[in-house]
């Protein structure tokens, strides 16, 4: 029962709808009594050979008023309480979703997506059968077999109902025992299903993968290892949770046989009647949904209790990124001042920034370059405070960006990521996704703006064409240009590239690159690219490696340096010629 106790804060916040849902349910078993009173009652009237007509129509009359009874307060109970088991499931959904939105990137690289999804789904379930059956159970069988047993007392016969009941705490102590081991079951059922939910994401999402390097039978046999594994954790459950139904149905073909061996002396012995033995029968059927309902409730119970442990350790987790108590509301903009000694990632002991000074004034460009791995995305994820932990300061118009709140700083800062994700939605919609009251004028303004807006037009439905799961519809250039398209229409103060052109032609490039320096001429932009002519015109570049700046200065100052740089631009400059003249 411990469950219960754990979503004490929610059936006392909706104690009334509760206490109506479980009134229903009592006013539902006192109609149920109605019935077999009345067949008793009828038999006896046969045996004694004095029913008439009058007296058959009142009782027929009163098991027409229990059967529009039973709808109406049955009604109200599954209103109140399935109701409530909804608003349950909605309150934990909205509460795992905004937690989902607030924990940082650690987080994210500690849980799965198929582990987060199967939370937010099969164990949110679980608990919210607690709150709907779970309570439906315990309280209709606690009220329908205490009524029925009363009856039994009150209208039969006390020595018969005792030993009737006899069988029943054999049942209380065998769903005890299988309630126990059914928990330790399904929390490793729980555990399996997110294994299996992983592997489905994780090979559906990389289907073009496996069959380019042709992993398909490789990857469907560990995919059946997979399943294989959780149909054996699941057939534990199972045998456990089938052993419920089995054994009660044993106690109760002995509570039958009681009853049928001992009413009938009682009836031989003119103690009780055979009318009353009659109602006595079906006072033992209604009992049989009781009994039964024990077993299910500890199954429903164990269910969600291990299915809440889960979910509530994942909203214990806190993130590491925090807003500071008074964090400035207003948006960011003036100067950039980055001035980080040492950066490492969360369990990690190797220094991946070290000593990464900049200053960037308001309206500059800052051009990153360096060989992959170098240190340039970690930069922009520090400047988007995926990571608070750094020895040194950034700041953004005088002010630390620690002290800015998330919105106003983000929304201050247009990213354009090396990984372009799209969503399954038309293309105007990804393109206005950070601003959804921009009207299509703006949207086909920033189109053009990255160079995208003549590939538009010839798609089949223009700006309303679905772009499909993740953009598959589009080549990597169209989902880059789309993806700087979200970016700038907010007109950002900063403006970020992190490798957003290299899928691109030079021509495109110089058109994207020139636009943006038309329409952002007093806005701040930091590219990082490993094409040189992406950053040629910036006013500072500076170079990385394993973390550190080796070089800095302009494009020209660079190359007169004869470093990294420039032997990286006359590499490239010869790859590009070499290029034109095979085409030509």
């Amino acid at each position: 029962m411990g469950i219960f106790k754990k979503l004490g804060w929610y059936f006392q916040q909706e104690k009334k709808r509760y206490g109506f849902g479980i009134f229903c349910l009592l006013l539902v078993a006192l109609v149920n009594l109605i019935p077999p009173k009345v067949i008793g009652t009828l038999v006896d009237a046969m045996d004694k050979r004095d029913l008439t007509s009058d007296r058959l129509l009142l009782w027929l009359a009163l098991l027409l008023f229990a059967g529009v009874g039973q709808y109406v307060f049955r009604f109200g109970w599954r209103n109140a309480i399935w109701g409530g088991a909804a608003k349950l499931e909605k309150t934990l959904r909205t509460r795992l979703f905004w937690h989902f939105m607030k924990m940082d990137a650690t987080f994210y690289q500690k849980h799965r997506t198929g582990d987060l999804m199967a939370h937010a789904t099969n164990d949110l379930n679980a608990v919210q059968n607690v709150a709907g059956a779970g309570i439906l159970t315990l309280f209709d069988s606690v009220i329908t077999g205490g009524t029925t047993i009363l009856a039994m007392v009150f209208f039969v016969d006390w020595r018969l109902t005792i030993l009737a009941i006899l069988p029943m705490p054999l049942l209380a102590v065998m769903a005890r025992k299988l309630g126990m081991k059914l928990h330790a079951a399904f929390a490793h059922s729980q555990a399996a299903f997110s294994r299996l939910n992983d592997k489905t994401q994780e090979s559906v999402s990389g289907i073009k993968v496996i069959k380019t390097f042709g992993q398909e039978q490789e990857d469907t046999a560990d995919f059946n290892k997979i399943v294989d594994k959780t149909i054996t954790i699941n057939k534990k459950v199972n045998f456990l949770d089938a052993l419920f139904d089995p054994t009660t149905s044993l106690i109760m073909g002995i509570t039958y046989v009681i009853t049928i061996v001992y009413g009938g002396h009682l009836v031989l012995s003119s103690q009780i009647s055979i009318g009353q033995l009659v109602s006595f029968v079906s006072y033992v059927s209604s009992l049989v949904w009781p009994m039964f309902a024990i077993g299910r409730l500890f199954n429903i119970l164990e269910r969600g209790n291990a299915s809440y442990d889960r979910v509530n350790l994942l909203l214990q987790e806190k993130s590491a990124i925090l807003e500071a108590p008074d964090a400035i509301t207003t948006p960011a903009h003036g100067d950039i001042r980055f001035k980080v000694n040492k950066f490492s990632y969360p369990n990690d002991d190797h220094a991946t920034l070290i000593n990464v000074h900049f200053t960037l004034h308001e309206g500059d460009t800052l051009g990153i370059v360096g060989r992959v791995g170098a240190g340039k995305s970690t930069i922009f994820k520090l400047l988007l405070r995926e990571f608070d932990q750094y020895d040194g300061v950034i700041e953004f118009g005088g002010h630390d960006i620690r002290q800015y709140a998330l919105d106003a700083l983000l929304d201050s800062i247009g990213y354009v990521p090396q990984d372009n994700f799209l969503f399954s939605t038309t293309v105007a919609d990804n393109i206005r996704f950070s601003a959804f009251e921009k009207d299509q004028g703006e949207v086909e303004e920033a189109a053009r703006e990255s160079a995208v807006h003549n590939d538009i037009l010839d798609f089949a439905e223009g700006y309303g064409t679905l772009v499909g799961e993740r953009g598959v519809s589009l080549s990597g250039g169209q989902k880059q240009r789309l993806s700087i398209a979200r970016a700038v229409i907010t007109t950002p103060e900063l403006l970020i590239l992190d490798d957003s052109l290299s899928a691109v032609d030079a021509k495109t490039e110089n058109e994207i690159l020139g636009n943006l320096k038309g329409e952002r001429a007093n806005k701040t932009t930091i590219i990082a690219a490993q094409r040189l002519s992406s950053v040629m015109h910036a006013n500072e570049i500076i170079v990385l490696e394993d973390g550190h700046v080796i070089e800095r200065g302009t494009h020209a100052e660079l190359l007169a340096t004869h470093g990294w740089y420039a032997e990286m631009w006359q590499k490239q400059e010869l790859e590009q010629k070499i290029e034109g003249e095979t085409l030509g």
